[in-house]
């Protein structure tokens, strides 16, 4: 129990004092396509958006944590806002679908939670770290299907208010 106590605050030690500072994905790239499990028993393919709405896809590294479970309560308290402004929003992580469904319905998320637990999305993303998890990072994807904007400064607590405020700056 204390090995696993130890491993858990080093992981979140990394997380915290490790920068993000690049992205194989920079604004104005197109976003890759993926087709995901959700905790609401459905899969989300990101070219099935294209054309029609702006997407906000933001990783988080745990189901559980305590960082992450502010920002699900954060999109589940903010999230229809999002709606109203005919944004597809989801958060993802590379926990596997049992924990993402439990996540969802433990915190009440009436809205997608993603599941990459082979990493292969993440990878793509450039937001596995050390292959475990992902990193806690939002990505903001036009209507044509490639980046905005890239937010790796992401404060639990208030991402979906955040989220609505940049996708306001940027007009997507």
């Amino acid at each position: 129990m204390v090995l696993k106590a130890t491993s858990v605050l080093l992981t979140t030690i990394i997380f915290v004092i490790t920068p993000l500072s690049t992205y194989a994905l920079e604004p104005g790239v197109k976003a890759p396509d993926f087709t995901l499990q959700s905790s609401d028993g459905n899969s989300y393919t990101l070219s099935d958006y294209i054309g029609n709405h702006s997407v906000v896809l933001a990783w988080f590294p745990r189901a559980f944590s305590p960082g992450c479970t502010l920002e699900c309560k954060s999109f589940a308290e903010y999230g229809h806002v999002l709606d109203e402004m005919g944004i597809a929003y989801f958060m993802a992580s590379t926990d596997n679908i049992k924990r993402v469904v439990k996540f969802a319905k433990a915190l009440d998320a009436q809205f997608p939670i993603l599941s990459d637990s082979n990493k292969q999305v993440s990878r793509q993303y450039g937001v596995l770290f050390l292959g475990m998890a992902s990193k806690r990072v939002t990505f903001y994807i036009d209507k044509d299907g490639k980046i905005a904007h890239v937010d790796d400064d992401v404060r639990p607590e208030t991402a979906a208010q955040d989220i609505v405020r940049k996708i306001k700056e940027l007009g997507i």
